[in-house]
């Protein structure tokens, strides 16, 4: 990297970055409406994400819960105006220049590598998730790209597991309480943080507390710091998309609540699927072994039908 250039473009933003980076590192701003997932790098779903919170159009998603496709919003006056807090003051003057700033400074290689090791790192709150969802083979492929992309990848900067064909999943326990049976509740816009349902309330607190940093800091500290350098990178990486939402939304409010339950909808809908076809998968592996044993032993298969036999014989008698 050339370092004069560098120390060029820190002088000329120095403002920029210092009030952008007070504001993140203080309340761990995390992009308000556009910016709703916690831990993973771009993907198709990213892509995805920004052409449906582009559009007030009504999700093309379902699920079997006649609640989840609701957009249940009864605070929405609150939530307009935390929303309008988050987007035109903390985001325009704080999380948006100090992006502005770290894509000068960083090329988008590193950017990327960035983006794979916040991914990297928050491993255990997806393979928990996955174990309590019962994704075993999601959580079994988790593990294996946690070793080998921490090993062979350098902490996370580089992601070889995708090439060897290990897909990334994600899992979080606003998911987890969704497969189990937990309404979503109102819509929610709280300051500093991304959109939520209270259900996904709770599960952002209880991602909070599995989040590694938490070991060894505070869950508040842990989140506002990773929260901080994501969100910032996460902008950067996609300032452009961020940019076109912006200016085709004509009402930003829906647009982004709209796109943020329906891609909670969907993420839901994929997790009950894989949840499913690993039970289907575990049944189909049972099933040859236990009419095995029930041709190996005809007595087995024999017994029941005696006592058929007997008990219908009994009835015959009592009449």
């Amino acid at each position: 990297m050339n370092f004069q250039k560098l120390n060029n473009v820190f002088a000329r933003n120095h403002r920029f970055l210092m009030l952008g980076f007070a504001l993140i590192a203080l309340f761990g701003i995390s992009l308000p409406g556009c910016s709703s997932n916690r831990d993973d790098s771009q993907t198709s779903e990213e892509r995805d994400r920004a052409a449906i919170i582009a559009s007030d159009s009504p999700s093309p998603f379902h699920t079997a819960d006649s609640s989840e496709k609701m957009d249940y919003d009864p605070w929405e006056s609150f939530n307009a105006k935390t929303f309008s807090l988050n987007f035109n003051y903390i985001d325009h003057y704080g999380l948006k220049p100090a992006a502005k700033v770290w894509s000068e400074a960083f090329p988008q290689k590193v950017r990327h590598s960035l983006a794979n090791a916040f991914y990297n790192l928050a491993m255990p709150v997806r393979f928990v998730n996955q174990v309590l969802q019962t994704r075993f083979p999601a959580a079994g492929e988790e593990l294996a790209r946690f070793v080998l992309n921490t090993t062979v990848g350098v902490v996370g900067l580089f992601d070889p597991a995708s090439h060897l064909g290990l897909k990334k999943n994600q899992a979080d326990s606003g998911e987890t309480l969704a497969l189990y049976g937990v309404k979503p509740g109102p819509y929610l816009v709280l300051p500093l943080l991304q959109p939520l349902t209270v259900r996904d309330a709770f599960g952002y607190a209880a991602d909070s507390l599995m989040d590694p940093l938490s070991w060894f800091v505070t869950p508040i500290g842990a989140d506002i710091g990773r929260s901080a350098a994501y969100q910032i990178n996460e902008r950067a990486e996609n300032m452009t998309m961020y940019d076109d939402v912006e200016d085709t939304s004509l009402d930003l409010y829906a647009a982004v609540r709209n796109g943020y339950l329906q891609r909670r909808r969907k993420a839901i809908e994929d997790a009950i699927h894989d949840r499913d076809q690993t039970w289907r998968g575990l049944a189909d592996h049972f099933e040859p072994q236990r009419k095995s044993i029930l041709i190996d032993d005809p007595q087995s298969s024999i017994a029941p039908a005696n006592q058929t036999a007997q008990s219908e014989g009994l009835e015959v008698e009592a009449r």
